[in-house]
C-alpha cells in the first residue's frame, strides 16, 4: 500500500451543554478528529495481504488466566516525519509473507467485501468527473462521491456492515460507540435500520449541531469528558457493564469490509486504466477496506493515503514498523495561520469542489482531493485517471468564514501578511510606502502595545 500524508480535518467548537457527565476515564486516542493539514507521506510496497486485528482469546474456563499488559506503544512527534509537498515518502523495506494463511485472509476480504450487505443503507455513490480541475492538472480527476451517502460520509458503510453481522440476541442488547463526527451518524442510522438501541458517546465539547444530529436518528447521546479518549473509555467500560457490542469507527475486520465496498464500486464504475485512488487517512479503516479489494483484482493501481502533516501517525507507525501514538495532534481551529499549508491547500479544494459540483466539503472530506493536486504537481504527472475520494460534507457552517478566507490563500491569488508597526507618528506613513502598489482587499489594526501595534491585511 502507498500512502501519502497531506492536509487537514477539522476542529471542534467549544459549547457546553446541560448533558455534561464528567467522569475520568481515560484511555487510549485511537482517533484525530481534529487536525489540521501539511502534506506529508509514507510509502510502502503494493501487496494484496490485508491481516485482520488479533481478537481477544477467550480462556478455558477450567485453567487459570493471567492477564498480560501490551507494552505501551512509542510516543512520537508528528514533525519527526516530514516530506516535501506531494511527495511520496518512502518506509523502510519489509519482507512480506506470501503464504498460503496470507492469500487465504485477502481472500477472506476479498469475498466478504463481494457479499457484503451495506446497501440495505448506503447507496452506490457515483464517480464524477472534475471537468475544471481535470483541465487545469493534465488528468482525468474523477470524484468519489461518498459525501453523497445519507448520513453525509462514507462511515456508514462499515458501522452497517458490522452491525448487520451480529447474531439476533447481541444486537437486542444494543450497541455503543465514541465518535464526535461522522462514525456516530453512521451507528446512529445503522442501529435504527436494525431496530437495535444505540448509545454514542460524545466529548462535551461537541458542538450542538452534531449531536442534535445524532439524537433525530434515534439514538441515545451521552455527552461525557472533554476529549475523545475520555467519550471512548466511558463507551468502552457501559458496553461491558450493559453487554453492549461497541462498534469501533475503523480497526475490526466487518468495518474494514464494509468501508472496502467504496474500492468494489470504483473499479467496477471506472472504464479506462485507472493510476492511482487517493485516500483519506485517519484510523486507516477505509484504505485498508480499498487496497483488500483494489489490490487483489488491480494490483498495478496505486492506493495513496493522504492525512495531516500535524497528525500523520499512520506515515510514523508506517516508518518506525509499528503502532505509534503521537505526542501531539493538531487541530484545524487553532491551525487558521498561513504558515500551515495543508490548511490552505484543503480549503482551495473546498473552493474547487464547490466550483466543480457546487457542492461544500468538509476539510478531512477535501483531503484526498488536496493530495491527488499536490502529487499531480510535485511529480509531473499527465494524461492519467485518478480517482479522489470525497469522504464526508458535514461541514459547520461557521467553518465556512475561515474556509472562504483561505481558499484564495491556497491558489496562491492572495496572501495573509501580518507586519509589526511601532507605535509613534509616521509608521503608519512607512508602512505605505513599503508596501506601495499591492492592492489590498481587507486590513487590520491591533494595538497591542505602548509601542508596537500589529497590522493584519
Amino acid at each position: 500500500m502507498e500512502a501519502f500524508r497531506l492536509a487537514p480535518p477539522q476542529p471542534p467548537l467549544l459549547r457546553r451543554t446541560e448533558r455534561v457527565l464528567r467522569t475520568s476515564f481515560t484511555g487510549p486516542h485511537i482517533t484525530k478528529k481534529c487536525v489540521r493539514p501539511c502534506f506529508r507521506a509514507s510509502v510502502s510496497k503494493p501487496t494484496a495481504e490485508i491481516s485482520s486485528p488479533t481478537e481477544d482469546a477467550v480462556p478455558s474456563s477450567s485453567s487459570p488466566t493471567f492477564v498480560v499488559a501490551p507494552p505501551p506503544r512509542p510516543k512520537v512527534s508528528a514533525n519527526s516525519l516530514q516530506y516535501p509537498s506531494g511527495y511520496l515518502g518512502a518506509v523502510p523495506e519489509r519482507s512480506i509473507d506470501e503464504g498460503n494463511g496470507d492469500v487465504m485472509n485477502a481472500m477472506g476480504y476479498l469475498t466478504n467485501i463481494l457479499s457484503s450487505k451495506v446497501y440495505d443503507v448506503a447507496i452506490e455513490s457515483p464517480l464524477q468527473l472534475a471537468t475544471k480541475l481535470s483541465e487545469r492538472l493534465g488528468n482525468q480527476v474523477w470524484l468519489k462521491r461518498e459525501d453523497l451517502q445519507p448520513v453525509f460520509s462514507f462511515k456508514l458503510r462499515g458501522a452497517y456492515n458490522m452491525m448487520a453481522k451480529l447474531p439476533k440476541g447481541q444486537l437486542e442488547k444494543g450497541v455503543i460507540c465514541s465518535s464526535a463526527g461522522n462514525h456516530a451518524q453512521g451507528v446512529a442510522l445503522a442501529a435504527k435500520e436494525l431496530g437495535c438501541n444505540a448509545v454514542i458517546a460524545m466529548p462535551v465539547t461537541t458542538p450542538e449541531i452534531k449531536w442534535q444530529s445524532v439524537e433525530r436518528l434515534g439514538a441515545t447521546v451521552v455527552l461525557v469528558g472533554d476529549s475523545y479518549d475520555e467519550a471512548q473509555a466511558y463507551a468502552k467500560k457501559r458496553a461491558k457493564e450493559e453487554s453492549r457490542t461497541f462498534v469501533p469507527p475503523f480497526d475490526h475486520p466487518d468495518v474494514i469490509m464494509g468501508q472496502g465496498t467504496v474500492g468494489m464500486e470504483i473499479v467496477r464504475q471506472m472504464q479506462g486504466p485507472l493510476h492511482a485512488i487517493f485516500v483519506p487517512v485517519g484510523g486507516g479503516g477505509l484504505i485498508a477496506g480499498i487496497a483488500a479489494y483494489v489490490k487483489r483484482v488491480s494490483p498495478e493501481v496505486k492506493i495513496i493515503g493522504v492525512e495531516p502533516s500535524d497528525a500523520n501517525a499512520m506515515a510514523l507507525s508506517l516508518h518506525h514498523g509499528e503502532r505509534v501514538i503521537l505526542d501531539k495532534v493538531g487541530g484545524f481551529a487553532d491551525g487558521v495561520a498561513v504558515k500551515e499549508v495543508a490548511v490552505i491547500r484543503s480549503c482551495a479544494s473546498i473552493k474547487d469542489m464547490f466550483e466543480e459540483k457546487r457542492s461544500i466539503l468538509e476539510p478531512a472530506g477535501a483531503l484526498a482531493l488536496a493530495g491527488a493536486e499536490a502529487y499531480c504537481k510535485y511529480y509531473g504527472l499527465k494524461g492519467k485517471n485518478i480517482v479522489a475520494i470525497t469522504s464526508g460534507a458535514n461541514m459547520n457552517f461557521d467553518k465556512l468564514r475561515v474556509v472562504t478566507e483561505l481558499a484564495n490563500v491556497g491558489r496562491q491569488q492572495e496572501a495573509v501578511l501580518a507586519t509589526i508597526l511601532a507605535e509613534e507618528p509616521g509608521s503608519f506613513k512607512q508602512f505605505c510606502e513599503l508596501v506601495g502598489p499591492m492592492n489590498i482587499t481587507e486590513f487590520k489594526y491591533r494595538c497591542s502595545s505602548d509601542k508596537a501595534a500589529v497590522v493584519l491585511y
